[in-house]
């Protein structure tokens, strides 16, 4: 079986890594194509993967719309030349429009629900469409495959990930020492269009410095006074930094989802939303979002502090974690089995 992947953002290349190991050690054979968006190719170069760059993410909904066409056109000329047997991608976009085009069954992967534009343009002509259990958008019936779990499950469940204290070194970090991460995204995303998170991010830094190091991890350019806390963090080392922080607060959704199923308390502050998050607060405890535009960043900090003030919070939080591993099924496995299955049966 030849295998197509197409990697459109940094978190694909986690989500597909271990499942590509998994069919090459079967013997299929596994392409990549690659969109230089943020550090994705930066992440296949670190993990040896051979990929195909087929041209940098667009800005802007214009940026967007022309990215598309050429993109799109792009993958269509190189599926024909490589003539795999199922297109594979997260979100999907490309790859449904080219397996529907060329008559290739194409596997999608989602979990994001308010990403309306990218779905509309994306259901239509996929084969398949795989989501948590956890997914409130709306799915084809006779397209819909839903698993129990998160997409950050494929590579934080225990069985693939470790953790390395000793990587905290890096960072002139001790074992012991209290780290708080904040992440900034740069909102350029089609699905973020219209929204927002932090309002003033020095705020956010003055009023947790008090209980650890405040490291900031940022998509976006920060004012002078910041600069000093802000990290450069390889892309492999990024989920231990997550393991091991006394918490994480953020813009990105993956990353506090990330956080929460690594055990680490994590607050979500955006002006939208997601299935995932929604479940790991309401079943699990473990992420908290706050997307009230006027208020959200002092409800996020709010909720914060309380829980910085707790001794014990990391330890319940692992407990927490334990609860929802029993809850969820091996997604690396699931990819793997799904993308093979469904090529059989067609």
């Amino acid at each position: 079986m030849h295998i197509l992947i197409d990697i459109v953002h940094p978190a694909d290349v986690h989500f597909f890594k271990h499942a590509i190991r998994m069919w090459r050690e079967q013997g299929y054979l596994v392409s990549i194509t690659a969109r230089r968006k943020d550090i994705a190719t930066d992440l296949l170069d670190r993990y040896h993967f051979n990929y195909i760059d087929l041209g940098v993410a667009g800005q802007g909904l214009p940026g967007l719309s022309i990215e598309l066409i050429r993109r799109d056109a792009k993958l269509l000329w190189l599926t024909r030349r490589l003539r795999p047997d199922v297109l594979v991608s997260f979100s999907g976009i490309f790859v449904s429009h080219v397996g529907w085009l060329l008559r290739i069954p194409s596997v999608v992967f989602t979990d994001t629900e308010h990403a309306t534009l990218s779905n509309g343009l994306t259901f239509p002509f996929a084969s398949v469409i795989c989501t948590p259990t956890c997914y409130e958008g709306s799915v084809p019936k006779n397209k819909h495959v839903v698993f129990a779990g998160y997409k950050e499950l494929a590579y934080t469940h225990p069985k693939y990930f470790a953790p390395d204290p000793t990587v905290l070194k890096t960072f002139g970090l001790q074992p012991d020492e209290n780290f708080i991460i904040v992440r900034l995204v740069s909102w350029g995303a089609s699905h973020d269009v219209g929204d927002h998170g932090f309002v003033d991010v020095t705020d956010v830094v003055e009023r947790l410095s008090p209980f650890g190091r405040v490291l900031i991890t940022s998509e976006r350019e920060l004012p002078a006074e910041l600069k000093p806390y802000q990290v450069s963090v390889a892309p492999e080392l990024m989920h231990q930094l997550l393991y091991h922080a006394r918490l994480f607060i953020g813009e990105s959704a993956t990353m506090a989802s990330e956080s929460a199923t690594l055990g680490t308390p994590a607050i979500f502050v955006s002006t939208s939303i997601r299935g995932y998050t929604n479940e790991q607060e309401s079943k699990y405890d473990l992420t908290y979002t706050f997307s009230d535009p006027d208020n959200g960043q002092q409800q996020g900090l709010d909720k914060a502090i309380e829980i910085l003030s707790d001794p014990k919070a990391k330890e319940k939080w692992q407990a927490k974690r334990d609860r929802m591993l029993a809850d969820k099924i091996d997604v690396t496995q699931f990819i793997a089995d799904a993308v093979e299955r469904y090529n059989l049966n067609h």
